[in-house]
């Protein structure tokens, strides 16, 4: 029995024999997913998030991601606490929920400088055990900046160095501030930078260090990273002293892949890189350990505005989203992810709707609407 051709595969075969005369254009289709993500059973129900605000700006640009998951119907359910940089802890019912959903949303917290008052952010990291700061900082289409091609992710030991928190008077003026490194936190967040760039297809792993001063404590940090590159021979592997890596960033910043550093270093490289990409106000990054995930604006997490930005309420949203679609594909929700990351990066290019950060003028709102406004 004659086998049937599809009309499609007979307007094809016609395309062919008359030189493509009559083939629809394709330059423009829109791309499609090749291949399906095929959910596992249950994997659409919603999932409950903690959200903190925080101070400053912070409510204002959490408030815009809860907008735009509603818009997009995405399966989250906020769970909403309040906490403020002036407290003294963070309160044990937080801690609870996010070890119960496993994954928390955060706007900034203030950090008071100097007295007796830690910082709730190292709170959180330490009470978690989030030993893995991510931070990705690359080039938005529509976005000048002085330099093209950057697309860097700076992975930043979360947990010890001179973020331990251990300092002490010693005499009257005479100040010790411990910094802390050990070989177990070394090499996990070796592991995580290796197995980052393996999943993700990055090509390079450079590891940040002050090993030529301090010998014993950045040195183990090498030792620990050296050790878990000969684990990875398709990844390339290399060293760079951390003031010189600053200017290579900011003359070079293309020869960066994937950076690997311990706690100090990590926070001044980080917010270098989005500085140098197009600021921190549309950098997304987050914290994450072996059993829970803390997502926040990339770079300065601390940030929380000044005044007359709250006034005007023209915080910028853009990092915050992006952090959210981080989250998205975190909790298995690719599809609602690219369609978030999607619809921001097309208001950036456009151009029409930018926060003063960013050149602009717009508020707030009118950037959440431009995005509602963009997705597919």
């Amino acid at each position: 029995m004659a086998r049937r051709t599809p009309p499609l595969l007979r307007h094809l075969l016609r395309g062919a024999t008359d030189g493509g005369a009559s083939r629809p254009p394709l330059a423009h289709a829109e791309p499609r997913r090749s291949v399906t993500y095929m959910p596992r059973p249950g994997d659409g129900a919603p999932r409950r998030v903690t959200l903190i605000p925080g101070d400053g700006i912070g409510p204002l640009v959490t408030g815009a991601v809860q907008q735009v998951m509603e818009a997009m119907h995405a399966p989250i359910l906020f769970e909403t606490y309040e906490v403020h940089g002036d407290m003294t802890a963070v309160p044990a019912e937080v801690i609870e929920s996010i070890r119960r959903n496993k994954v928390c949303l955060k706007g900034g917290l203030r950090t008071p400088l100097g007295g007796g008052v830690s910082s709730l952010n190292m709170q959180l990291r330490k009470e978690l055990d989030l030993y893995a700061s991510l931070v990705h900082c690359f080039n938005l289409q529509g976005l000048p900046t002085r330099h093209e091609k950057v697309d860097i992710v700076v992975i930043r030991e979360n947990t010890e160095g001179e973020y331990s928190g251990l300092e002490h008077e010693v005499v009257p003026g005479v100040v010790e501030s411990l910094k802390v490194i050990t070989k177990f936190c070394s090499e996990r967040i070796a592991k995580y930078a290796f197995e980052y760039a393996y999943l993700n297809n990055r090509k390079k792993v450079t590891a940040v260090h002050k090993a030529n001063i301090m010998k014993l404590a950045d040195g183990l940090f090498l030792e620990s990273c050296r050790e878990v590159a000969t684990k990875y021979p398709g990844i390339k592997y290399n060293e760079i002293i951390v003031d010189n890596c600053c200017m290579q960033l900011v003359s070079k910043p293309e020869q960066f892949d994937v950076m690997v550093t311990p706690n100090l270093y990590g926070n001044l490289v980080a917010n270098t890189a989005a500085g140098i990409a197009g600021g921190t106000g549309v950098m997304p990054g987050g914290n994450v350990g072996q059993d829970h995930a803390v997502f926040e604006q990339g770079a300065s997490a601390g940030n929380v505005g000044n005044e007359k930005i709250m006034e005007q309420r023209k915080a910028n949203p853009v990092a915050l989203l992006l952090s959210s679609a981080m989250m998205l594909r975190h909790l298995r929700f690719p599809s609602f992810a690219d369609r978030l990351e999607t619809a921001v990066k097309r208001v950036i290019a456009e151009g029409k709707y930018r926060t003063k950060d960013l050149g602009g003028s717009s508020t707030t709102q009118e950037v959440v609407d431009a995005v509602v406004a963009k997705l597919d």
